[in-house]
């Protein structure tokens, strides 16, 4: 039995070995993410052998092969003889644990980063990135801040791929060194006996659990802090979970309640009647009481998407530091909108929602397609009503598809980074903001001069990672984050003050906002609030200045703004205008969450774990979890009749 039980205890010390390895990694993430606690009173420890739990199935799923092999041949007398087979078998097992660990390490090390920007781990929505290469690895190198963890990463996967080497020598010396074991049957079945129990332990490691369904991501919910109840997740498991997930039939779309229901449900909350059309159950005529001007009097409208700008890192929502003197200026003097939400946690979640009223749909890119999809929007309306429009950008054309997707939606001329010299370009995402501002500038002024009405939509990215900052521009933080927000509020300071002298200006409608928020200190919940609390400041011809201080989203931008332009327009968003109608919900969502929220309640779902967390909304907009959660069934009813109703328009658009 000597040299079984050696093989053994091999496999046993490599499987321990990658569990230290992954333990690692969360203790890296949880001393860099150690502010994210927000209940520091719940147990850290839960998580911590959650984790350890998580990261068996991962090291079960890569050992039930070898295991299999090794011990099954250590079965055999006659295969353990031979030395030279026996050795070339280890080699490969050991090749075998490399290649994979090196592999599973990964999402590990990214995680850490990742979470800190998204507050969730990594899931299957990382691939978006990958049809984006150079931009991508650029933004690895570039961002000083991930060094650590690919530091991180390559160390210990050194390490570990450097000890399954050594591992290998020290049990072959004490395998070989031994005679082969007993032909004798009792032997034989002991040995026998034991291999397929080893075989069923890792097969149950795999499973994770007893009872009718394997292990799932909701069993490392322990407590109220949304950090602690994700830190005992390993990574490359919520990443194979996820690719999982979206492969299976009955994932490809939300499945929340019945369309007829939803549907419905939809119609009544915003007031649609008579029948409606299966192909475009939302559309109705929207008819505002202004007349419409004539052409030539019609306003320009200039819409600034900033990027990551969370409401929190401004001084009129309690920041300390003065980062944006800017927005917080424009807060005093224009329709300015305190309780504003975005759609979603992505760009083109922003981008689709404010253009074209439409929500966002947890983690699907609503720009891309096998075929481009096709929205009504602003850009659309107003291109009916003789406006040129043009989108500007920091990065390549084909980034989310945007080139294609605006070409077809609505927009005349679309800049990109293909369009400015190549020595402007800072990072992996082209240019800075005052260049791209500068360049807007001036082809906005090219355009005014045919005396046609236009449209700009000016899409900033200075404020996402990695933060390249001017070596002119002298911010008053010091950590590189803060000073990237201040440098974005300047830009668009700089812009306007451009902008007021030029003659197209007094006749213009300017539109800024975020296209979603960021983390901004603590976590509040599953969803901090930060991310998607973002501003909306609107001002120009014929905006009356106003604190607005009801509850708002990204797709009531059109009816609002065309509400105050005195546009009739054929609509079928989601939104409202919030001058003529003051919502008493909103809803919105990220990659595994819907939300809906009203002034005093916030309900948040998860519809892979099928979970609802529940919360009070407390003074300054923080969340307090709910003591009595039967008051929220019908924010829930909302949020799901919306997604539903959002979920079947976009199939019946495919």
């Amino acid at each position: 039995m000597k040299r079984f039980l050696r093989c053994t205890a091999w496999l046993l010390s490599i499987h321990v070995s990658a569990l230290i390895v992954f333990t690692l990694f969360r203790l890296t993430e949880l001393a860099a993410l150690h502010n994210l606690i927000t209940h520091p009173s719940d147990s850290i420890m839960p998580a911590l052998l959650r984790g350890v739990w998580f990261d068996n199935v991962i090291a079960c799923y890569i050992m039930i092969v070898p295991l299999a092999a090794v011990l099954i041949t250590a079965v055999i007398p006659a295969a353990t003889r031979h030395n030279m087979a026996m050795h070339r078998l280890r080699r490969g097992i050991t090749i075998w644990f490399a290649v994979l660990y090196a592999v599973v390490f990964m999402p590990s090390a990214a995680n850490t980063p990742y979470f800190a920007y998204f507050f969730k781990n990594i899931n299957s929505s990382i691939f978006s990135w990958f049809g984006y290469t150079a931009t991508t690895a650029g933004m690895l190198v570039e961002e000083s801040s991930y060094w650590l963890y690919i530091a991180l990463y390559a160390v210990l996967t050194a390490a570990f791929i450097w000890w399954l080497f050594r591992l290998e020598k020290i049990f072959a010396r004490l395998a070989d060194g031994v005679p082969a074991d007993s032909t004798k049957p009792q032997h034989y079945c002991v040995r026998a006996l034991t291999t397929a129990v080893l075989i069923a332990l890792c097969l149950f490691g795999i499973r994770g659990r007893r009872g009718y369904n394997p292990i799932k991501i909701s069993q490392a919910y322990y407590c109220d802090d949304a950090f602690l109840n994700q830190l005992g997740i390993n990574p490359a498991f919520n990443l194979l979970t996820s690719v999982l997930d979206d492969m299976r039939k009955e994932n490809k779309e939300l499945h929340l309640m019945p369309y007829g229901k939803a549907v419905a449900e939809a119609r009544a909350w915003y007031g649609i009647t008579g029948r409606a059309d299966s192909a475009d159950v939302m559309s109705r005529m929207v008819v505002n009481d202004t007349l419409n001007a004539q052409p030539k009097e019609r306003p320009n409208v200039v819409v600034i998407l900033m990027e990551s700008m969370s409401a929190s890192l401004m001084q009129t929502f309690g920041q300390q530091q003065r980062l944006t003197p800017t927005l917080d200026s424009l807060y005093r003097t224009s329709l300015a909108f305190t309780n504003f939400y975005s759609a979603g946690i992505h760009t083109n979640h922003g981008m689709t929602a404010t253009l074209y009223s439409f929500p966002a749909l947890m983690f699907r890119n609503l720009m891309k397609g096998t075929v481009t999809p096709h929205r009504r929007g602003i850009a659309t309306v107003l291109g009916s009503l003789g406006y040129e429009n043009m989108f500007f950008m920091t990065h390549e054309a084909q980034y989310d598809n945007m080139k294609a997707f605006f070409t077809t939606n609505g927009y005349h001329d679309i800049y990109s980074q293909e369009d400015y010299p190549k020595d402007s370009v800072v990072n992996s995402f082209g240019v800075s903001d005052h260049f791209e501002f500068n360049y807007a500038l001036s082809r906005i002024n090219e355009k005014a001069r045919s005396k046609r009405p236009f449209m700009a939509t000016i899409l900033t990215v200075s404020n996402h990672p990695p933060y390249i900052i001017p070596d002119w521009f002298r911010p008053h933080t010091k950590d590189k984050e803060t000073q990237a927000v201040e440098y974005a509020d300047w830009a668009i300071g700089d812009f306007l003050r451009k902008a007021a002298r030029q003659p197209w200006y007094k006749n213009t409608i300017f539109i800024i906002q975020a296209d979603h928020g960021k983390m901004v200190g603590q976590s509040d919940a599953e969803l901090p609030v930060s991310y998607n609390h973002i501003p909306l400041i609107i001002f120009g011809r014929g905006v009356k200045p106003q604190l607005y201080t009801s509850l708002g989203t990204q797709v009531d931008v059109m009816p609002t703004l065309f509400g105050l332009m005195g546009i009739n327009y054929r609509y079928d968003g989601f939104g409202v205008d919030l001058l003529k109608r003051r919502r008493d919900m909103v809803f919105y969502s990220a990659d595994n969450q819907i939300v809906a929220r009203d002034s005093t309640h916030c309900y948040i779902y998860e519809p892979k774990t099928q979970q609802s967390f529940c919360y009070d909304v407390m003074q300054g907009g923080r969340l307090r979890p709910a003591k009595n959660n039967s008051m929220f069934s019908r924010l829930k009813k909302y949020v799901f009749a919306m997604e539903q109703t959002a979920q079947f328009m976009l199939n019946r658009q495919r």
